[in-house]
């Protein structure tokens, strides 16, 4: 239960969520949508950050290193979205800076206790 509440795997976890989102997307793709080309590309997604949660879930260095780096990049189109974007800030109208401000401050926080957790910077 403590690995499930630990800052040490947050972004297994956000893989998980993102494997379980695109396993989904495949189903209501192929079943309701009918389309039979488009839920194989995304079924790629699906087991790409399935693997990576669950071989980061078992501590291996590689998988904790590529997800700590699609948190870098996660925060940056966060804070670059903070400054130039124009579809979130239709999408959300006033509430656009209370949900990115500290979206981009939180992010920051979990990439680096991410890192400071998993000892990444002596690997």
């Amino acid at each position: 239960m403590t690995r499930f509440f630990s800052l040490k795997y947050t972004f297994d976890h956000l893989a998980a969520l993102a494997a379980l989102a695109a396993v989904v997307a495949v189903l209501q793709t192929f079943l309701i949508g009918k389309h039979y080309l488009i839920p194989t590309m995304i079924l790629v997604i699906a087991v790409l950050f399935g693997n990576l949660a669950r071989y980061g879930y078992k501590d291996r260095p590689w998988a904790k290193h590529i997800l700590f780096w699609i948190g870098v990049i996660l925060n940056f189109h966060v804070l670059f979205a903070l400054f130039w974007s124009v579809k979130y800030r239709t999408v959300l109208g006033d509430a656009f800076e209370y949900v990115f401000a500290p979206l981009t401050v939180i992010l920051v926080f979990l990439v680096w206790q991410y890192a400071k957790k998993n000892e990444l910077s002596k690997n």
